[in-house]
């Protein structure tokens, strides 16, 4: 299909790019300037496209479950650090609800150069086919995939056609998936792009690196659609103001003062530009802070983290050659790797580069799976990129294995033989490659998500023992939220995050919503009401920045001092910064509004997802705004003992009792009321949650929230039909 594409206005292309895979259709439509302005883009605008296209019927896999890719207005532009997000959006897999997830690269700047906001993928094809946006002939193609399962020899081949087609390297940005995607329902995309400052050998420089759309299976999606590649093949807008922007002097000079304090204040802080996201392994290593997992989430903090934190990759692992931003005009420059040479699998001996990991890979399959060496981490972290399968998920629920073993409710003769065992480098490197390819009965069911392996797993010990269905037992340690497995932090110590992992993540349990664990621990939340409140604005602003296309570490890595100078506000939330960032979005849109103003509109989405996963839930919605036991506290007597006097301690203020009489108390008795006490600090705060969002007690927005902040009208009918059954009707 031929078409033209329009100069960007305001950061926008104002079209969405919609293919029918299924029926070979491809259709470019205008994007409706009151979607536009209400949705803002990105995750938003994925969110409502994803609605109006599904019922409260469609899975995952119907070739009507749309796969979404949106940027945003202000993604792609090099003169602001941090422009490189965008928004992958689908029915998941794996939690059956909407699926979301944001990754870096260039594939959304180029979507959006090439002449697009959106590109909305219907249908399932036939056989394995590539989409091809060419904007430099102002074509679009779906063609025959080349037949490779897996994703870094894809890559080659890809590069290959296209180099031979005569396109620069730089000009070429693509998505792929592998095997794993197709035998899991947790597939990642790799988002691919050219670096050209990146040494790779002696007289050679510049390889194609990849970020991740690692969450909520979207990859699996895109697997079962049949497609293996989305290639874009763009270049950067020219000439004076080549975004469109309202005010281009104005987003120049913010993203001037943006530049300025990472330069100042990176290298005196966290260090991302040496370390990476890594960096954090130290910081949640805090023995005062115990929210590094260990073992399953079972404890917080080991001497031997320092074997595989952000400083010893930096000194020793991470290839610091070249510039590591992942977009033009970054320059926090986070993006770290090297190269490790591989040692299983079909490539054993090859040496390969590894972009990562960041943090929650090096915790997932390090501390968390009782491992401490950094090389195995790399390696893992390759082949889960390799076979297009989310290395968090995967972490997560292998180290939630790892525990069964532990503690007997698996056994060798239950696998095969097979075990897998705290600190077992060769075994865990080895069920990946089971896992990706489906070998056994056990990498089957693992690949099908955590809710089939509990339950998997309990019927099996059951069988075997005799003894009662112990599901309820697996679920207190199976660390999972709506059937996503957690990100990496262990949150016995921040009621905050416990609250944001339960209710404030409506895609599961992930950070991306409101990651409030570290601001917690450094005691930005003194009191009930102020965690609250953090429940609300957080998610705002971080969610806000999926709408925008922005990457949230130039915001919330990097502390502005002028934000401690301010009075009467929350310094952690960095206003000085986004005042800068509230200044870029004027200077593109053209508007004259508070960054409190601009990061308010994303209750529009937010409020859109809960309704939709409403439509999944029903009256039950609550019930799954919750965590499991492991993590709000100790989940048997020997973790209590494990930290022993952190929770005496707590329990002094909760009995008002002397420390000597905790001491004499059973430990078990102890626990119990530990337990209980922190269960209802939990339930209260989510029910304050729900007050101050306008949800019900059973967290479903109420008619009257959805009228107020506009969205009721752009729901669709059996949406609006539905909130009125279990809402009442509506007002006018």
């Amino acid at each position: 299909m031929k078409y033209t594409k329009t100069p960007l206005n305001h950061g926008y292309a104002n079209h969405i790019l919609t293919i029918d895979v299924g029926k070979n259709a491809i259709a470019i439509n205008p994007l409706n300037p009151q979607i536009r302005d209400f949705f803002i883009g990105g995750r938003g605008l994925g969110l409502y496209l994803l609605h109006q296209r599904i019922t409260a019927t469609t899975t995952a896999y119907a070739p009507e479950n749309p796969l979404i890719f949106a940027p945003g207005p202000l993604g792609g532009v090099p003169q602001f650090p941090g422009t490189s997000k965008c928004m992958a959006i689908s029915l998941s897999p794996l939690t059956h609800i909407p699926g979301v997830s944001n990754f870096g690269g260039h594939f959304g700047a180029y979507l959006k150069y090439a002449g697009f906001d959106a590109l909305e993928i219907s249908g399932i094809a036939e056989k394995d086919v590539m989409i091809i946006i060419d904007a430099f002939r102002g074509e679009i193609s779906i063609t025959d995939a080349p037949a490779i399962d897996q994703v870094f020899n894809l890559e080659h081949a890809i590069v290959e056609q296209f180099v031979k087609a005569g396109h620069e390297k730089k000009d070429i940005v693509f998505l792929t998936t592998g095997i794993g995607a197709a035998n899991t329902t947790y597939g990642c995309i790799n988002s691919h792009y050219f670096d050209a400052t990146k040494p790779v050998d002696e007289t050679t420089k510049g390889l194609f690196r990849t970020k991740q759309a690692g969450r909520t299976g979207l990859g699996s999606v895109m697997m079962h659609k049949n497609i293996r590649a989305i290639v874009v093949l763009a270049q950067y807008p020219h000439g004076d103001n080549p975004y469109g922007a309202a005010d281009w002097e104005k987003v120049k000079q913010a993203g001037l003062k943006l530049h300025k304090i990472v330069k100042e204040v990176d290298p005196q802080s966290l260090k991302m530009s040496r370390k990476g996201s890594a960096g954090l392994i130290a910081f949640m290593n805090k023995d005062t802070y115990q929210s590094l997992p260990v073992k399953n989430y079972q404890l917080g903090s080991d001497p031997r983290a320092e074997n595989i934190c952000g400083k010893f990759y930096a000194e020793h692992l991470f290839d610091h050659r070249g510039m590591d931003g992942c977009f033009p005009g970054c320059n926090l420059r986070c993006t770290k790797g090297g190269w490790v040479t591989l040692t299983s699998g079909e490539h054993s001996g090859k040496k390969v580069w590894v972009d990562g990991p960041e943090y929650e890979t090096a915790a997932g399959f390090g501390s968390n799976l009782g491992v401490w060496h950094p090389e195995f981490i790399m390696e893992a972290n390759w082949h889960c990129d390799n076979y297009g399968i989310d290395t968090i998920t995967t972490a997560v629920m292998m180290a939630f294995l790892m525990e069964c073993y532990q503690r007997g409710y698996l056994i060798a003769e239950d696998t095969d033989g097979f075990t897998l065992n705290w600190g077992d480098e060769k075994a865990a490197l080895n069920f990946i490659h089971q896992i990706a390819r489906k070998e056994t009965a056990l990498a089957e069911v693992f690949g099908k998500g955590m809710i089939e392996l509990i339950a998997w797993i309990a019927a099996i010990y059951a069988s075997r023992t005799g003894k009662p269905n112990p599901q309820k037992e697996l679920e207190q340690f199976a660390m999972q939220t709506k059937g996503l497995p957690f990100s990496l932090y262990r949150t016995h110590r921040s009621l905050s995050m416990q609250a944001s992992y339960a209710a404030a993540s409506d895609i599961g349990a992930h950070h991306a919503a409101a990651w409030l664990i570290k601001v917690d621990l450094l005691g930005a939340f003194p009191n009930f009401a102020a965690r609250a409140k953090a429940l609300i604005t957080y998610p705002r602003v971080r969610l806000g920045n999926d709408n925008l296309g922005l990457c949230k570490l130039p915001w919330v890595d990097v502390f502005n001092p002028d934000s401690e100078k301010r009075k009467d506000t929350d310094i952690y939330i960095n206003p000085a910064s986004q005042e800068i960032y509230a200044d870029f979005y004027n200077g593109m849109l053209g508007t004259n509004m508070t960054w409190e103003q601009i990061f308010e509109q994303t209750d529009r989405d937010i409020n859109l997802q809960r309704v939709m996963n409403v439509m999944v839930y029903e009256n039950a919605t609550g019930e799954h705004d919750w965590i499991p036991d492991r993590a709000i506290g100790p989940s048997d007597d020997t973790l209590y003992e494990a930290e022993k006097d952190y929770n005496d301690q707590e329990l002094v203020k909760i009995l008002d009792k002397s420390l000597f009489e905790i001491r004499d108390m059973k430990t078990a008795d102890k626990r119990e009321i530990l337990m209980k006490h922190r269960k209802e600090q939990l339930r209260q705060l989510i029910s304050v949650y729900y007050q101050e969002r306008g949800w019900t007690s059973a967290g479903i927005p109420t008619i009257a929230t959805l009228q107020q902040i506009g969205l009721w009208n752009f729901l669709n009918a059996e949406t609006r039909t539905r909130i009125i059954a279990m809402n009442g009707q509506p007002r006018g």
